[in-house]
C-alpha cells in the first residue's frame, strides 16, 4: 500500500481506536517480546485525550506498528478512513471489519490491562 505522511501529525488519527480479540493478542504478544524500558517510556507519555495509548509522540510513530488493530492498517486507504493530509490513497471502498470490536484503547483497555504484561492471559 502506498505509505501515509504520518510525520508530524502527532498521532491525532489514532484514536479512538476499536480492537478485536486478535488485535488484543497480537498487541499482548508484541508488548511482551518489547523490553521494558521501551514499555515504560511509551506508558509515561502524556497523550491527548483519545488518542491511542500505544502512539509513540516522542519519535511522531506507532509504537506497537507491527502488531497494529486492523483499523490502523487500513486507516487512510479506505473512503471511510480517510487521511486528511493525504485523501488521494484512499480506495473508493469502504472499509469493514471482519470482526466485532471487544473495545476501545485508551477507553476499555489501558495500559493497567497490559502492566504487568507477562502475567496477562491471551485470552
Amino acid at each position: 500500500m502506498e505509505s501515509l505522511p504520518c510525520k508530524e501529525c502527532r498521532g491525532l488519527c489514532c484514536g479512538p481506536v476499536p480492537i478485536t480479540i486478535q488485535d488484543l493478542k497480537s498487541i499482548k504478544t508484541a508488548l511482551k517480546l518489547m523490553p521494558e524500558t521501551r514499555r515504560s517510556e511509551l506508558k509515561k507519555q502524556k497523550r491527548y485525550f483519545g488518542t491511542c495509548i500505544f502512539y509513540d509522540l516522542d519519535k511522531d510513530i506507532c509504537g506497537i506498528r507491527k502488531a497494529r488493530p486492523s483499523i490502523c492498517r487500513a486507516f487512510g486507504h479506505y473512503k471511510n478512513l480517510i487521511c486528511f493530509r493525504k485523501p488521494e490513497a484512499s480506495k473508493e471502498l469502504n472499509w469493514v471489519a471482519t470482526e466485532d470490536p471487544i473495545g476501545i484503547l485508551s477507553v476499555d483497555f489501558t495500559w493497567k490491562d497490559f502492566d504487568p504484561v507477562l502475567r496477562l492471559p491471551l485470552l
